[in-house]
């Protein structure tokens, strides 16, 4: 596999009614797989068992921030992978400080099959890892496989907030998470194969869109022409354009020429090398 393949679980806002949550799966060629974010309740189980991910695929996740609808599935996702493979390596999660605590205060409260845990990671009543957490502040880079690496970096959401920037056979993955528009955010997209980025709203609802810390299809277009990204594939998205998102693609139009998609709920695209 020359290509990074990349599969959207999840797709949609927060309150949005129609579409899982966020969760993206990145498939590399070096055979690393990485989950971008975890979505919530059982939605990482049921979408990824649509396409054939079974949970103890799983090894490493690249969380953005601690909001719920990003990291709420996680508990539930370690939970079957320790019910399949109960010997099997822990569930290894990069983040900041902030979405570390956040994320060991979810797996206190929800106590699956996380029983021990502190601040290295959680063990289950035998004892056994079950995860392990390891603090990456923004502007950090760490080794995911033989030809894989990620690098983090700050965007304009609730404190502790990342973007992740994975890098794997010459290809390039931007991830925005949650943001308003982030001139740290273009730097760290420079040049990459592709950018996803979040879209709540077209531009003419930008001060509302901004208001809750997140960024318009605009703001997407604007970032992606401004980092000279290969393509833009826009998610995050508020239940009034899952009919029809044809209006984020035509406002992000404005300021990139390049290939723009709107992802939806298993939505698979794959790329490489230019």
């Amino acid at each position: 596999m020359a290509d990074v393949n990349i599969t959207f679980l999840g797709t949609g806002a927060g309150n949005c009614v129609y579409r899982n949550h966020t969760a993206i799966v990145l498939d590399c060629p070096d055979g690393t797989k990485l989950l971008l974010d975890g979505s919530s309740g059982n939605s990482l189980l049921r979408q990824g068992a649509a396409v054939g991910i079974k949970p103890e695929e799983y090894d490493q996740v690249l969380l953005t921030h601690n909001h719920a609808d990003h990291m709420g599935g996680l508990p539930f996702l370690q939970g079957q992978r320790t019910l399949v493979n109960p010997d099997g390596p822990p569930l290894r999660v990069y983040s900041t400080d902030e979405s570390l605590d956040a994320l060991r205060s979810l797996c206190e409260a929800t106590r699956m099959r996380a029983i021990s845990i502190d601040k290295e990671g959680a063990r289950d009543h035998e004892g056994r890892p079950v995860f392990k957490w390891l603090a990456t502040p923004a502007g950090h880079a760490v080794e995911l496989g033989p030809s894989t690496h990620a690098s983090s970096f700050p965007v304009d959401h609730i404190e502790g907030s990342v973007g992740w920037r994975v890098e794997c056979n010459g290809v390039s993955v931007v991830f925005s998470g949650d943001t308003r528009f982030s001139d740290s955010l273009v730097t760290a997209s420079k040049g990459a194969t592709i950018l996803i980025h979040e879209a709540l709203s077209t531009g003419e609802n930008g001060q509302a869109t901004r208001n809750r810390l997140h960024s318009t299809s605009a703001d997407a277009g604007r970032a992606a022409a401004m980092a000279g990204v290969r393509e833009l594939v826009m998610t995050h998205i508020d239940s009034g354009f899952h009919a029809d998102p044809q209006p984020l693609i035509d406002d992000a139009r404005k300021y990139f020429d390049g290939p723009i998609s709107v992802a939806h709920d298993l939505y698979q695209v794959s790329v490489g090398k230019s």
